[in-house]
């Protein structure tokens, strides 16, 4: 064999010696995760619920994977930046979303060029709370439940107005779909934040107003509003003698706004059920969900098929609802 041919001989035989050495590294970094922080991106200014559920959420799963979770406020246009930006992060386990009903589902339906795609671009890794909505009245408005109102709106179209958060808020979505399913007219009113909405709600300048009901607890207690009807499934322990949108029979509707993290799609196989299993964990830890039952919330135990089945089921159901009624957000 002549010095060109025992060369290229060799050369051949190096080429899969040096891809497996190659690859090496990649492999041992991949089967390494989590090696550095996590960062959670919350599409919200901290102190709301995306916040509040996202921290006590990631403090718990650094101290389980021995790494510091960083949640990351991204707020702005609603929930659209911050969504839109874990969307386009690297799928590398180590950016996730705090998701809920308001950017993964209702965004969906209120705008037509939305930049993301919430079934197509994100894989729930888990579910850890829900919240339900409470609709209240002002103190003095002469009817005493849901089905009275819808039937003088019936008959007095547009006389009664119901405050939201703003256009494409929960608050408004919501509201707008049971005036919708019911057949009453109700005039919208859009305020700057809840704030402002209960100001006039207390105030009696406006009539109606749907909150989250760990928030809306504080005036129910107080006796300053009238308390209607709660927008869950099953009636809420903190308001058992109000009955659900339901069982007032005006409307076949309910919503609860659950919040838990989420992934891009296409981050490995392997490191989202990492994931799941420690997300699991955290979930599972009775401390975590006592306080979230304190603050109004109802814990989940999901499976991730069941958790994959409520994600979609919402997203086909409110992005349908949404467009049908033909909200729009600001």
């Amino acid at each position: 064999m002549n010095k060109t041919s025992l060369n290229r001989r060799r050369l051949v035989q190096a080429v899969p010696a040096l891809a497996l050495g190659s690859l090496a590294p990649m492999a041992w970094a991949q089967g390494a995760w989590p090696n550095r922080p996590l960062r959670v991106i919350v599409p919200q200014p901290p102190g709301g619920g995306f916040d509040f559920v996202a921290r006590a959420l990631g403090d718990r799963l650094g101290k389980q994977i021995g790494q510091s979770v960083v949640v990351e406020n991204r707020p702005g246009s609603g929930t659209l930046v911050g969504t839109d930006a874990a969307a386009k992060a690297e799928p590398d386990g180590y950016t996730l979303l705090m998701g809920s009903v308001s950017n993964i589902a209702l965004n969906m339906g209120l705008y037509d060029k939305l930049s993301y795609d919430s079934l197509r671009d994100f894989e729930p890794v888990g579910l850890a709370v829900s919240y339900s909505y409470t609709l209240m009245a002002r103190k003095d408005l002469p009817f005493n439940s849901l089905k009275d109102v819808v039937a003088y709106a019936k008959a007095n179209p547009g006389q009664l107005t119901y405050a939201s958060a703003g256009n494409g808020s929960g608050q408004h979505v919501l509201a707008a779909a049971l005036w919708h399913l019911a057949g009453a007219n109700i005039t919208h009113v859009p305020y700057r934040g809840a704030q402002a909405a209960y100001q006039d709600l207390l105030g009696g300048r406006v009539d109606l107003f749907f909150d989250l009901s760990s928030t809306a607890r504080v005036q129910v207690n107080a006796g300053t509003v009238k308390p209607l009807a709660v927008s869950g499934p099953e009636r809420n322990p903190m308001h058992p003698d109000v009955p659900t949108i339901l069982e007032s029979g005006v409307a076949p509707l309910d919503l609860e706004s659950w919040f838990g993290y989420f992934v891009p799609s296409k981050t490995p196989a392997d490191v989202q059920e990492r994931l799941r299993s420690e997300l699991a964990k955290v979930i599972a830890q009775p401390e975590l969900q006592e306080n979230f039952r304190k603050a109004g919330g109802k814990p989940l135990a999901l499976s991730t098929e069941q958790t994959r089945a409520l994600v979609r089921r919402d997203v086909e159901r409110w992005t349908k609802l949404v467009r049908d009624i033909g909200i729009k957000a600001d």
